[in-house]
């Protein structure tokens, strides 16, 4: 009996039947491919808003100067490397983009396609050809790449010692291998070559002749210690007979090397010069026997390196040469020396094209340019690192990502970075390349069985996929392929999604940025599927960060892991909130809003976007690095690093993309026009060509507590203005249109909508007092953060404890504790108190901060008046003091004396306040006087 589909066939089978009647899947409702007919409202390019002068424009300039000025053969140079072509001396930028940063650059390829996406935002925000020409540079050498990819390795002729010789790129998995017979099986024999390493890794082989780790013969250019060796064994390493040079190899320069072999001796000659004899040899070619394999390049032992340099002029001959003979070699080629060439091999290396090696012994044994993985499963295939790590990815059972790191990881960042290359610049190559990509992914990932799967995606850092299935389905709706739908839904991690699904709260202990991405892709399928279980998945999951698992600041994690939901306090430390998960939770807070326009989304979004992101940009220019965080260190005196790890970090890499789109969520429109959401108060104007008119907004916001909207264009249009009101405002929200005011008390945490008709030159002003207040950790009301509207003020002191802090001392009637702090002149936002500057954390400066303070009120004081009655508190933590100003804000004087009586009559009643103290505390609210 046939088994029934699971879920995930049926929707690869029915996506596949789309494609064979010409349709592609869309969402429930939708008239087409394009996934917009099941958004609510959409969202404008980045060409159709321009940003103003502000905070975001300042920041932007500076990443914008990183762009224009960085030689992108650098990023190029580990993909042209892995494809073994030319990299022109470009120097891989290092740290996790490149070969020797962590876990010997598995991720690389990754901050290329940050690189490209960072362009692309760029370009259409600026118009600058600059940008452009960059992409079309990086998708050109991607092409070649890719082309270079799916053929057979060609040889990549460099100058060499008397002519031409083969250049082996580091990085390219490239070695020479060479048919059986070449070493013979008499009782001496002579080994020579020209080498000119380029990297001073050690073990990596000129030459290894065996059959696996057991019986061998290699000459590696460094051992452990960093000099060449020679070495012959047939019971494994610890049966070897050695010889080991005196000296480095110069790294860049050529060095002729030299092994002899005959009536028990060997002999190691560097630069014609014998360096080193052992007079105990006993085995010879002859003891080896029969060997599989004879590599010029490459080890037999799989950690070893593959040699980086160039070769030329290997022979072999079946005798040990003299020491006048070895001389001999330093002038000229073997052939025009007394010994002649190698009798048994000889490559002069001088080939300047195809893969093929001419021995010239008269042997006919020519050898061949291989890889040592092979080659792509599919022609698709464009990365910067073998497809050895997606191979090894589907037979891992547990995390090493020393071994795999995350390469689909890396290949969503190629992926999305081309599909924006495409969308900025029209480069039909781009969208090629990226069609190929997902070819291949869906060549690789179709045939694996859904348990497979299911493990792969669970494994923690070598399984993350990152935003891989959002952009999967932008491809689709490129390409109309249905193989590529059905692609997006191989990247299902069932156990998370369903419980989430089910509102099932599992975050604890997995790692954050590896998943937030999975829900913004979910919504994403909900577009193209217009399955529920997506949507509702990915809204249950956003509730269980925010607030839960948030602090002050939007971000979210501790050493990249989510920790128990309401915990906050209990995790404050130098690693929290990767930089990472806040770009993507502002990315799945946008996706959500598309469909449901709940204002917490907008509210989040300015929560996290003026305070981490911003924050997380260091306000200086540098040409090498993009100068953003990877955590943002919550802990007391932490100093934010702008250059993590050496950097090329995901967090710069996602860093980068955020500083070129900070517009790209200000205004919505509603999906059929009627209204324009207004979601930010940034200096900025919008131009909606739909209806033929602009949006300025003019505003120094957050320094100013409000902004001014005018409308330009011609004629007149009508659509509803919708004003957020942010959920802080709450000492009042005031709009003005011509200078009439809007009727009606918005509530804090919503929308104004003002429906009219809209004519040139009409001006919407809108006013939002700002109140210093404080939020409290959910798991430790005494630990806060303080905040000003939406501006996260943070206290510049080197001291590493908690400061402890009282802001009750002059709070004014409406609640608003500012009064308590006293303005720094000629510096806006900025505030001290008790001597310690406070100052917002947006400004990325390298000042110990303090974003969490102890709150202390020891006594009671109104007013700036001391009641000199200790402040009491429940067992809960709250303190009288608190249940007076939580009544706030006063319509006047009186009203906050009576509240005092109150509090005070309830503690008194319950036993926490003496009734002498009592009234000592209620003669003293009466006799303060107290800021409006």
């Amino acid at each position: 009996m046939t088994p029934p589909l699971s879920r995930r066939a049926l929707l690869q089978a029915t996506a596949l039947a789309a494609a064979a009647t010409g349709l592609t899947a869309a969402p429930a409702g939708a008239t087409g491919a394009t996934a917009e007919p099941a958004w609510k409202v959409r969202p404008f390019g980045l060409d159709e808003v321009t940003l103003g002068r502000g905070v975001f424009a300042g920041k932007r300039a500076l990443m914008l100067q990183h762009a224009r000025g960085y030689d992108v053969n650098r990023l190029l140079q580990v993909f042209r490397a892995n494809a073994g072509l030319d990299t022109g001396g470009a120097v891989a930028p290092g740290g996790w983009e490149g070969l020797d940063g962590e876990a010997n650059g598995n991720l690389r390829g990754h901050y290329t396609g940050h690189f490209l996406t960072m362009l692309a935002q760029a370009r259409a925000s600026t118009g600058e050809e600059v940008f452009a020409e960059k992409l079309r540079t990086m998708i050109g050498a991607l092409s070649e790449v890719r082309e270079a990819l799916r053929r057979e390795p060609a040889v990549l002729a460099t100058d060499g010692r008397f002519g031409s010789a083969a250049e082996q790129v580091r990085g390219s998995c490239q070695y020479v291998d060479l048919p059986s017979g070449v070493l013979g099986a008499g009782p001496a024999v002579t080994l020579s070559a020209w080498v000119k390493p380029t990297h001073d890794a050690d073990w990596a082989r000129v030459l290894d002749f065996g059959d696996g780790t057991t019986r061998y013969l290699y000459l590696a250019v460094r051992n452990a210690t960093g000099v060449p060796r020679f070495a012959v064994t047939t019971s494994g390493a610890g049966g070897e007979q050695g010889i080991d040079g005196t000296a480095p190899l110069p790294i860049g320069k050529w060095s002729h090397l030299a092994v002899t072999i005959a009536d028990g001796t060997g002999t190691l000659y560097v630069n014609g010069t014998a360096v080193a004899r052992n007079t105990a040899m006993t085995l010879t070619p002859a003891a080896l026997g029969t060997l599989a394999d004879h590599w010029l390049g490459r080890s037999h032992y799989s950690a070893d390196p593959v040699f980086a340099g160039a070769l030329e002029e290997f022979n072999i001959w079946s005798r040990a040469l003299s020491a006048v003979e070895v001389a001999e070699l330093q002038d000229r080629r073997a052939a025009g020396t007394s010994a002649g060439p190698g009798d048994l091999v000889s490559y002069r290396f001088g080939e300047t094209v195809g893969s093929r090696f001419a021995d010239s012994s008269g042997r006919g044994l020519d050898a061949t340019l291989r890889r040592t993985w092979g080659g792509p499963s599919h022609p698709g295939f464009l990365a910067a690192c073998p497809e050895t790590q997606f191979i090894l990815l589907e037979s891992m059972t547990s995390s090493d990502y020393t071994k795999v790191w995350a390469p689909y990881y890396t290949a969503h960042k190629i992926l999305r970075g081309l599909l924006d290359a495409h969308l900025a610049t029209g480069d039909a190559r781009a969208l090629d390349l990226a069609s190929g990509m997902g070819d291949w992914m869906y060549s690789r990932l179709s045939r694996l069985p859904a348990a497979t799967l299911q493990r792969m995606w669970g494994i923690f850092s070598s399984g993350e996929y990152g935003g891989i299935v959002e952009a999967i389905c932008d491809l689709h709706e490129h390409t109309g392929k249905a193989e590529h739908l059905a692609l997006a839904r191989l990247f299902d991690l069932d156990r998370l999604i369903d419980a989430c699904a089910a509102d099932t709260d599992v975050l604890a202990g997995l790692h954050a940025n590896q998943h937030i991405p999975i829900f913004t892709g979910l919504v994403r399928l909900y577009d193209a599927t217009g399955e529920q279980r997506c949507l509702t998945a990915a809204k249950n999951f956003w509730r269980m960060v925010v607030p839960p698992r948030m602090y002050g600041i939007g971000g979210t994690s501790t050493g990249e892991f989510w920790k128990a939901r309401d915990v906050i306090a209990g995790t404050i430390g130098a690693t929290n909130a990767e930089t990472c998960c806040a770009y993507n939770m502002l990315k799945l807070s946008r996706s959500l809003f598309f469909h449901e326009q709940d204002p917490a989304y907008m509210d989040y979004y300015e929560r996290a976007l003026y305070n981490q992101v911003l924050g997380s940009k260091q306000d200086r220019a540098d040409a090498e690095k993009p100068l953003v965080t990877y955590f943002i260190g919550l802990t007391p005196g932490h100093v934010r690093d702008y250059t993590p790890k050496q950097g090329t970090t995901c967090c710069e890499g996602t860093g980068m993309e955020s500083a070129t789109k900070y517009q790209d969520s200000v205004y919505f429109a509603a999906a059929d026009g009627s209204a324009l959401y207004v979601n930010l108060y940034s200096p900025s104007t919008l131009t909606w060509a739909e209806k033929g008119i602009t949006v300025t907004q003019t505003t120094a916001y957050p320094q100013e507590q409000g902004s001014t909207l005018t409308i330009g264009g011609s004629g007149s249009v009508s659509f509803a203005l919708r004003l957020r009101v942010p959920g802080w405002a709450t000492a009042g929200f005031h709009v003005t249109v011509n200078g009439r005011a809007v009727d009606g008390v918005p509530t804090p945490g919503s929308y104004v909508s003002i429906a009219r008709t809209w004519r040139r030159g009409d001006t919407v002003r809108v006013r939002m007092p700002f109140r210093l207040r404080v939020e409290k950790a959910l798991d430790d009301p005494s630990l806060e953060a303080l905040f000003y509207g939406p501006v996260n003020l943070v206290a510049r002191d080197s001291a590493t404890e908690y400061l402890k802090l009282g802001l009750y001392r002059n709070a004014a009637l409406s609640g608003d504790l500012l009064p308590s702090l006293t303005p720094v002149s000629g510096a806006p936002l900025h505030y001290t108190l008790d001597g310690i500057e406070f100052a917002p954390f947006f400004e990325g400066t390298e000042d110990p901060a303090h974003a969490y303070f102890r709150r202390a009120e020891p006594r009671v004081v109104f007013g700036g008046l001391d009641s000199r009655v200790a402040n009491p508190a429940r067992t809960d933590g709250t303190t009288l003091l608190d249940a007076v100003w939580a009544a706030a804000p006063f319509r006047s004087k009186g009203a906050l004396i009576a509240q005092v009586r109150d509090v005070v009559d309830a503690w008194v009643a319950d036993g926490l306040l003496g009734r002498a103290d009592g009234e000592a505390v209620v003669r003293t609210a009466g006799t303060a006087s107290y800021a409006d």
